[in-house]
């Protein structure tokens, strides 16, 4: 069998496997990751003072809870990227000229209407400020960029 080992590494391996079956052979019982003789012998409490089971309970830990503003701004990114699906539609059928490009620039515009709607009822809630800042820049430029599509369909 080719390897890309050295020899010596190749030997040493072969002997650490030899001694660990002999250790395993004399041991009360076999080996497992778990057991606490392959790591050696359990450190002495009065050496150790700090080395107690009690030192490893688990800590709870207070998880973070979702804010008023996190569901309300998940909610519009939902919102935002069915509008953002339904605007890149628009400009696939407005540039090819299909017969379909008037439908799916209303259907655009019926999806940003939605995510316009949500997004003022979320700015006259409580977090209001904390969702303008998060997600007004992208609403605003979506809007731009459907306005802007429906004036170049109309122009031609």
């Amino acid at each position: 069998m080719f390897t890309l080992r050295t020899l010596p590494a190749q030997l040493s391996r072969n002997s650490i496997c030899a001694q660990c079956l002999r250790l395993n052979r004399t041991a009360a019982r076999p080996l497992s990751l778990l057991s606490t003789t392959a790591f050696g012998p359990a450190p002495n409490p009065r050496l150790h003072p700090k080395f107690h089971v009690s030192s490893f309970q688990l800590a709870s830990r207070n998880l973070a809870t979702k804010t008023t503003a996190d569901e309300l701004i998940e909610d519009i990114q939902e919102q935002y990227a069915t509008a953002r699906d339904e605007f890149e539609i628009a400009t696939e059928e407005t540039e090819k000229k299909t017969v379909y490009a008037a439908d799916d620039r209303a259907a655009a515009r019926e999806e940003l209407n939605k995510l316009k709607e949500m997004f003022e009822q979320a700015l006259a809630g409580s977090e209001g400020e904390e969702v303008q800042r998060r997600v007004g820049q992208r609403i605003r430029e979506l809007d731009n960029a459907v306005e802007g599509l429906e004036r170049a369909a109309t122009e031609e």
